[in-house]
């Protein structure tokens, strides 16, 4: 046998060389060297800490640190980025607003729906802090709802079907807490049952105030609902009875006694939707339709028990009882909290309730020959206020009306930038929208006219119904005017208009309080 060392690895040849026979064969095979090569050194996965700071210490100590730039987001339960957070316990969800764009959002596990309006808020510099909401919409099925306050975002969405469009939509809904302000107009005494109890001496009214203040719910709900029979596109008309223990119809006309009520649902385990184009999916007898659904199970068409009202009264009432039955005290607690949330969100407040970008602004009175004081009170500054935009727009009046006034001096184009204003939407369009921004009294937007050239329609809902104003432009000695009176009131342009029926009714019912707004994420 005869070794040739080569390197690591060492060349053996066997021969047939044994007891001096020689067989004429031989084998080649190698073999690595042990005894005299050093020990082999494998790579070995190095563990890197995701804390980096220890380590970074030593070339960046001379390089100042610097300070977070947002540090009310680092306690927010929401964060909006386009980078996961560090934390694992954050899920990427994605908000749309009105313009079909939409936002990431990273959110925690017990995020509610408040909480992501609240980030949106910020983040979308909105105007103002309130009446947000976030809706839950399935498109194909024309089905949405309003997320309550108290709702767990991820949890709502854990029961959408993963092949399915549902999404998130940010936007206004002035109307979410309303029956608290206004009982009697969402539940009107036809509908209120008469078992619910007339024996305390008690009317109408005072027994949905005591039902709302002190118990959050209201009394028994009945009346006639269109219901769409399952697996057919026949309605039937059926009375039901909504109760605390759930939802109850009549076999036989609109009789009460127990053999004639069948069950129907259980409430706690029930979501309310409105369905936005009944007539045309559903085939419904009116366009106030609305459904119910099991909230844990994915929305699936056999599931759902679709029914339809009369008017809008009749539907509002339906669903806001199905609400109040469902959540009871917690809606009145999401209630009060939304009326002091603009004072407790963190970051855009002082202790004082006014926010940072105030705190360096006051109100002046310059009026005296002092040279001008600060108004303390805040009614007297509110009125000083008024009377000073009302000054303006005289004087703004005043200089527009002047015969040598250039007619370019002032743009015409003045109400494009305004947050009421819709361009040339469709008045399903604009009806559909203040819908979904719930109809208050005194909301309102202004759109162009279809039908009259260079005339405007002032929508405004009242009611619960949308009323609708057209907006004349006339001339008068050589100047455009708009009117709703057939000239009896003039403004110069519709910023002017809108503004002083926000002061006063006019011909309108109500005032103007409240723009139907689109938001852009």
């Amino acid at each position: 046998m005869m070794e040739v060392a080569a390197g690591p690895w060492t060349e053996v040849f066997e021969g047939s060389e044994r007891n001096g026979e020689s067989l004429g064969s031989s084998t080649l095979t190698l073999a690595p060297l042990v005894a005299d090569s050093p020990s082999i050194r494998r790579s070995q996965p190095i563990f890197i800490n995701s804390n980096r700071s220890k380590g970074v210490e030593s070339f960046s100590s001379s390089v100042p640190s610097i300070p977070n730039p947002f540090p009310e987001l680092s306690k927010s339960p929401v964060l909006i980025s386009s980078l996961p957070p560090q934390s694992s316990d954050k899920h990427l969800i994605k908000v749309y607003g009105e313009d079909s764009h939409s936002r990431s959002v990273w959110v925690s596990r017990g995020a509610t729906a408040r909480d992501v309006c609240h980030m949106l808020v910020q983040t979308a510099h909105c105007s103002d802090q309130e009446n947000w909401a976030l809706l839950e919409v399935h498109p194909v099925l024309s089905l949405e709802r309003c997320l309550e306050d108290h709702e767990a975002v991820l949890e709502v969405q854990a029961t959408w079907s993963l092949k399915g469009d549902t999404r998130f939509v940010f936007c206004k809904n002035y109307a979410k807490y309303e029956f608290f302000r206004k009982p009697m107009l969402f539940f009107p005494e036809s509908m209120i049952s008469d078992s619910a109890d007339v024996s305390k001496g008690m009317t109408s009214s005072e027994l949905i105030q005591q039902n709302l203040l002190r118990s959050g719910t209201c009394p028994e709900i009945q009346g006639f609902l269109h219901v769409k029979e399952a697996s057919r596109k026949a309605w039937k008309k059926v009375y039901f009875f909504l109760r605390r223990s759930g939802l109850y119809c009549s076999t036989k006309g609109s009789s009460k006694e127990p053999r004639h009520l069948q069950y129907v649902a259980d409430l706690d385990d029930l979501n309310v939707y409105a369905v936005v184009n009944g007539r045309k999916l559903y085939g419904a007898p009116a366009d106030f339709t609305f459904c119910i659904k099991p909230s844990k199970n994915p929305v699936r068409t056999q599931d759902l028990k679709i029914l339809c009202a009369e008017n809008e009264q009749t539907r509002t009432c339906w669903t806001s009882a199905f609400r109040l039955f469902k959540y009871g005290k917690q809606l009145q607690c999401n209630y009060q909290l939304s009326k002091s949330a603009p004072r407790s969100l963190e970051g855009s407040k002082l202790p004082d309730g006014k926010s940072k970008s105030e705190a360096s602004l006051v109100a002046m009175d310059f009026s005296g020959k002092a040279g001008g004081r600060v108004i303390q009170n805040p009614t007297e500054a509110q009125s000083a206020e008024r009377e000073e935009g009302q000054a303006w727009r005289r004087r703004e009046a005043l200089r527009c009306s002047l015969p040598n006034l250039n007619s370019g001096a002032r743009p015409s184009s003045i109400h494009k930038s305004q947050p009421w204003f819709h361009g040339g939407v469709s008045r399903k369009e604009a009806q559909r929208l203040m819908e979904k921004q719930g109809l208050v009294d005194g909301m309102f937007l202004i759109r162009e006219s279809q039908q009259h050239a260079q005339c405007f329609v002032l929508e405004l809902c009242y009611k619960l119904k949308a009323r609708h104003y057209l907006v004349i432009a006339c001339e008068d000695g050589g100047r455009k005017y708009f009117t709703m009176d057939d000239g009896l009131t003039l403004f110069i342009d519709l910023l002017q208009l809108v503004e002083f029926h926000q002061i006063n009714k006019g011909i309108l019912p109500v005032c103007l309080k409240h723009p139907c707004v689109c938001v852009a994420l």
